[in-house]
C-alpha cells in the first residue's frame, strides 16, 4: 500500500471516530466505564482497562479486514474484473460518504439486526458484567462486531485490496485510529454528547470519504486502461 493511502485511512478514520464513532459506540463505552470500572480505581488501571476493549476493537476488525480481503481476492478474474472491483468498491464509498452527511439512507439500509441476536445479547451481558481484565478485552472484540457504516466502509476497502494480508492492514489501521476518541470517551463522557464538535468531525471524515472514493473509481479506470498495472499497484 501506498503512503498516501495509508495517511488517507488514517485521517478519515480518525476524523469519522470523533463523529460516527463517538456517536455509535460512545453510549457503549459509558456503560462498561460506570458497570465495570471502580472510579476509585488508579488512572493506570482504568487506562488498561480502556485499551483492552480498544485492542479488542482492532483484532474484531482485522481479522474481517483479513477475510474480506481474502473474498476480494477470490472474485478476481481477469484486469475488466479487478477494475471493475474498484470502480464498485469507489462508488460504494462515495454513497457511504453521502450517508455519512445525512443525504441519503444508504448505510442506513445495509445495517443488519446481528447485535439483536440472543447468543450476542446474552454474551455481550455477561461480559458487560465481568469485572475481570480479560472481559474488556472480549467486550472490544464484541463490539467489533456491531452493525455499523462506517466498519462496512473500510470493510469495503479491505475487499477491494484483493489480499488478505493488505486487507488487514486497512482494518488494523482503521481500529488503530479510532483509539484516541473512544479512549477520550472513556475518560471525558462528555465528548459523547458534543452534538457540535461531533457533526465537525463528520463532515470532514464524510468529505475524506467521497474524495477517496472518487480516487478509487480513478485508479479503477487506471487497471482496465493499463493491463500492466497490478491491482496492489492501485493502493
Amino acid at each position: 500500500m501506498e503512503t498516501v493511502n495509508i495517511l488517507t485511512i488514517i485521517s478519515i478514520a480518525f476524523l469519522g471516530s470523533f463523529g460516527h464513532c463517538i456517536g455509535m459506540c460512545g453510549g457503549i463505552v459509558v456503560a462498561y466505564s460506570t458497570i465495570k470500572i471502580d472510579p476509585k480505581s488508579s488512572k493506570v488501571s482504568q487506562s488498561i482497562a480502556h485499551l483492552l476493549y480498544s485492542f479488542g476493537r482492532v483484532l474484531t476488525y482485522t481479522v474481517l479486514g483479513a477475510i474480506f480481503g481474502t473474498l476480494g481476492g477470490v472474485a478476481l478474474f481477469s484486469n475488466n474484473a479487478n477494475g471493475g472491483l474498484l470502480i464498485f468498491a469507489g462508488i460504494v464509498m462515495i454513497l457511504a460518504g453521502l450517508s455519512l452527511m445525512g443525504k441519503i439512507k444508504f448505510l442506513t439500509l445495509i445495517e443488519h439486526s446481528f447485535s439483536s441476536s440472543p447468543l450476542y445479547k446474552n454474551a455481550f451481558k455477561a461480559v458487560l458484567n465481568s469485572k475481570s481484565n480479560l472481559s474488556f478485552f472480549v467486550l472490544g472484540m464484541l463490539n467489533g462486531l456491531l452493525p455499523c457504516g462506517f466498519v462496512y466502509f473500510f470493510a469495503i476497502t479491505a475487499a477491494s485490496t484483493a489480499d488478505p494480508f493488505y486487507g488487514a492492514l486497512v482494518m488494523f489501521i482503521f481500529g488503530i485510529s479510532t483509539i484516541p476518541a473512544m479512549f477520550g470517551v472513556g475518560f471525558l463522557s462528555s465528548l459523547a454528547s458534543a452534538t457540535s464538535f461531533r457533526n465537525m468531525m463528520m463532515s470532514l471524515s464524510s468529505v475524506a470519504v467521497i474524495l477517496y472514493g472518487a480516487f478509487t473509481i480513478y485508479n479503477g479506470y487506471e487497471y482496465i486502461s493499463n493491463p500492466q498495472k497490478t491491482l496492489r499497484d492501485c493502493h
